[in-house]
């Protein structure tokens, strides 16, 4: 690692009074519209979201980086929006905001977008749902504006409006009763662009027409909004600098390098980049895998990395791909290190039912699951490390998020098989989670490597030791 003296570039975030505003759609639109022009963006998601994040990382042509202040410490967060924009050579940063705007954890709303926009001095975009409603959307500016003096609300976005006299009704009320100037106007969309899996849009690699659903998002706001008055929000955005740690290039072509195989595809997309950068920062190789596409393991793997996803939709091909889950178990037998979140805990069961149907899966672990129409777990969890695993250190505590809809059926326990007791959050069950054989760790909780800074190099570590085996 070696230290830069990094400054801001321009930047804005995108919130809204409420989750369901349509502020996903709008900020990759805007996003879309911004590279359009020749800008390169720098995105970034606010919170632990992973589907939101991929979208906007589609409409950057950029990865998007989270920011989140419960998982990750405030100068962490700074130093992640400094050191990433500088990265990727950024003209300006968007952040999507989660939630409304002051929506935190506690009445001092941590953890809010809010929060978040002020430590990176960013003015706030705020979208507003418009349906049945005029003159009172300025008196819920007004109360933004009011709430937090510290906020700086530099435009608004109106969305959903449904002719034109409705549309100047709005912009008269707000821009004379609050003075915040409105820089787009949406009308309400007839068709369904962004199909909803869940609590969000569904995942850009399930489908091939989300190129042209980014496309239709950038039309929309092109057509609608004043994009040359948004760039000209972000670039009154507080500028500052700060020395930051940045990791240095490792050297091409080192063969000693472990080399940690990361399964990704349709079943298995949820993956922070910084975590895939932070094993790579440590000296692994990173490879791409899938049980999709692949007939068994690679042999020049030291480690696998199985992210969350939706493995339920793809359970059938999955389960008959019989030769790529021997290969992975009998090399996690032979003992090397296996990570595995949420869909990957899934994969790395006995069974998965889905609509009636049970498909065989990996069979690592002695669980059996099945997936519901309502969420099973959802939010912040605070995981204290109580047995001995692979990767984190006992008497530990470590910070994720939990997000599913699955639920474990069957789970045959054996003594000390959880690393995990959950002081906040679901866990697989009666506040347990992370269940481990050989040098393999399950796990419905989702970790940010920013936040969870030992994880890369244990995994690494193990990772090597295995590579160097006799």
């Amino acid at each position: 690692m070696k230290s830069e003296r990094i400054s801001s570039i321009p930047g804005l975030f995108i919130s809204a009074l409420r989750g369901g505003s349509g502020k996903t759609i709008l900020t990759i639109g805007i996003t879309a519209a911004l590279r359009s022009l020749g800008k390169q963006v720098a995105p970034f998601k606010k919170g632990p979201d992973y589907i939101d994040a991929g979208w906007l990382s589609l409409a950057a042509g950029n990865p998007c980086y989270n920011l989140d202040t419960y998982l990750i410490d405030h100068d962490t967060v700074v130093s992640s929006y400094l050191a990433n924009s500088a990265k990727l050579g950024a003209d300006i940063a968007i952040v999507e905001g989660n939630r409304g705007l002051y929506d935190g954890i506690d009445i001092d709303g941590k953890t809010s977008t809010a929060e978040t926009a002020k430590l990176l001095k960013a003015p706030v975009v705020l979208v507003l749902d418009c349906s049945k409603s005029t003159r009172t959307m300025a008196a819920a500016v007004l109360g933004c504006l009011h709430f937090d003096p510290e906020v700086t609300i530099g435009g608004v976005i109106l969305n959903r409006i449904a002719g034109p006299r409705h549309k100047n009704n709005l912009i008269n009320n707000i821009e004379y009763h609050t003075g915040v100037k409105v820089i787009g106007a949406i009308p309400k969309l007839r068709t369904h662009d962004f199909p909803e899996r869940h609590m969000g849009l569904v995942p850009t690699p399930e489908h091939d027409w989300a190129f042209e659903s980014v496309k239709n998002a950038e039309t929309i706001i092109r057509d609608n909004a004043d994009v040359p008055g948004i760039i000209s929000l972000a670039e009154t955005a507080e500028s500052f600098e700060r020395t930051v740690r940045v990791p240095e290039v490792e050297a091409a072509g080192t063969d000693d390098r472990p080399v940690i195989g990361v399964i990704r595809d349709a079943s298995f997309q949820f993956y922070y980049p910084e975590n895939i950068e932070a094993l790579e920062a440590e000296g692994a190789r990173v490879v791409m895998i899938s049980p999709l596409r692949d007939t068994e393991l690679p042999d020049e793997l030291d480690g696998v990395y199985i992210g969350g996803g939706f493995p339920e939709t793809h359970a059938r091909e999955l389960g008959e791909n019989v030769s790529f889950r021997q290969s992975l178990l009998a090399r996690i037998k032979e003992g090397m290190p296996l990570y595995a979140e949420c869909g990957g805990l899934i994969y790395m069961g006995e069974e998965l039912e889905v609509d009636g149907e049970i498909y065989p899966m990996t069979g690592l672990f002695p669980l059996s699951f099945s997936v519901s129409k309502r969420p099973q777990g959802h939010g912040y969890v605070v995981a204290e490390i109580t047995g001995e695993n692979p990767f984190f250190e006992v008497g530990t505590r470590i910070k994720g998020h939990e997000f599913r809809y699955s639920k474990i059926t069957r789970w045959d326990r054996e003594d000390n098989d959880a690393a995990f007791t959950m002081a906040r959050g679901t866990g697989m069950a009666d506040k347990a989670d992370g269940i481990t054989r050989y040098n393999a760790l399950a796990t419905y909780t989702h970790i940010h490597a920013l936040g969870t800074p030992a994880w890369a190099p244990s995994f690494v570590s193990k990772a090597l030791e295995y590579k160097n085996r006799s």
